[in-house]
């Protein structure tokens, strides 16, 4: 067992990546910062954006806000592990931070969609693919409309897309049902260091 395989710090684990992905409204955000307080040592990716900050946004915190055509020299020099377009702006995951925070022995995750899991699986066949799942399609139903504050046709397409993404659950290695955030935090902190670490303590 070499220092990349032992890792540093409190993880005795092979270092990997792990995605995380699942619908709109499932509780993402949630879970991830329980999963912080639970064990900040994990390496967070943050993705670089062309679209502007928002107020109390920080730079290289939420995200690396790069100008559109710094973006596409990084897709033509092969920077992303993975990059998309939505609502007229470009998303991705830089290649780098990622692998350095492996090389340490950190457990990266990274939270992505669909479509960016799926270039993740090419890039990175190691990777795990963990999907974060409503309790139930009447739970989802419930957390997307229950603010009754937004269009229905908004509403409605987010909930055809939700659809389209717990179909995919089959590509995914895991999945996490999110009905308590705090068991739902465990549950993936689990997947990422627990079964590892007992390899390497045999």
């Amino acid at each position: 067992m070499n220092d990349t395989e032992a890792g540093t710090g409190a993880f005795r684990v092979r270092p990997r990546l792990t995605v995380l992905s699942g619908p709109s409204g499932v509780g993402k955000s949630s879970v991830l910062a329980e999963l912080r307080r639970q064990q900040p040592e994990i390496y967070f990716s943050v993705s670089a954006t062309t679209r502007k900050p928002r107020p109390g946004e920080v730079d290289g915190v939420h995200y690396h806000f790069v100008a559109p055509e710094k973006f596409q020299r990084m897709i033509a020099d092969g920077e992303f592990l993975e990059h998309a377009e939505f609502a007229g702006n470009c998303y991705g995951t830089p290649r780098t931070p990622v692998l350095q925070a492996l090389a340490a022995g950190k457990p990266a995750l990274l939270e992505i969609e669909l479509q960016g899991a799926r270039q993740v699986r090419i890039a990175m066949p190691e990777a795990q693919l963990v999907m974060l799942a409503p309790p139930s399609w009447d739970d989802l139903v419930v957390r997307l409309t229950g603010r009754g504050t937004e269009d229905p046709a908004v509403v409605e397409r987010r909930l055809e897309i939700a659809r389209e993404e717990l179909a995919a659950e089959k590509e995914f290695d895991e999945v996490v049902v999110n009905g308590d955030v705090r068991a739902a935090a465990a549950h993936l902190l689990s997947l990422m260091v627990g079964p590892q670490s007992q390899e390497f303590d045999e």
